[in-house]
């Protein structure tokens, strides 16, 4: 066998390929790790401004406790015109006023009773009459039993009669009745009406004392 000889100059040759070679194996060896970019900062969507909440309108006022203590029987002054079968009677109002409210029994022996009639319609109210009477007046207890009533101390006369009630007028019916049937203490009503026209009726309650 024959033995392979390397002159110096072969040697250093090929130390110098080896060293190459080690060198470029080991830069390909390296991993490329590219420089990240810089994110974007997200900024976040301004949110939209609320609606203003609506504020709930004011409730209307009650009726005032002295306006209760004031009128304990009675509502608000202003009448509304009710709708009544008869067609004469569209457009009127009735209204009722008794002196004194609280009947002292031992100073009163007479109530005092009037009754206004106004006409709020647009045309002129007729009512006609079989006699010389127009109102009715009874004076009642708290279950509205009838203890006295005003014809029986007045006369009727069959006189016929009527009455003309312009729009924007009023009549006024002013009486009294005895108060020898009632007693101290209580609750009664008095109640007026017209015999000819029964819808129109109108009563209120008051107090008696000794």
């Amino acid at each position: 066998m024959q033995r392979l000889l390397f002159n110096p100059l072969m040697r250093r040759s090929l130390n110098l390929l080896v060293a190459v070679y080690l060198l470029a194996a080991h830069a390909y060896g390296q991993e490329f790790v590219p420089t990240p970019a810089p994110e974007l900062s997200q900024t976040s969507p301004t949110p939209a401004p609320l609606a203003p909440r609506k504020t709930p309108e004011p409730k209307p006022p009650k009726r005032s406790w002295m306006s209760r203590i004031l009128h304990p029987f009675g509502g608000s002054s202003k009448r509304i015109v009710p709708e009544y079968r008869d067609p004469k009677l569209r457009g009127l109002t009735v209204d009722l006023q008794i002196s004194p409210q609280t009947v002292r029994l031992s100073e009163v022996r007479q109530l005092e009773v009037k009754l206004t009639v106004a006409n709020q319609g647009k045309r002129t109210a007729e009512l006609d009459f079989p006699n010389d009477q127009r109102i009715e007046i009874y004076l009642m207890n708290s279950a509205e039993i009838v203890l006295t009533r005003w014809s029986d101390n007045h006369a009727i006369t069959p006189k016929p009669g009527a009455l003309l009630i312009n729009p924007g007028e009023h009549v006024e019916y002013n009486e009294t009745i005895a108060t020898r049937d009632l007693t101290p203490n209580k609750v009664f009503i008095v109640q007026v009406f017209f015999p000819k026209y029964p819808e129109l009726r109108i009563h209120q309650k008051f107090l008696t004392a000794p």
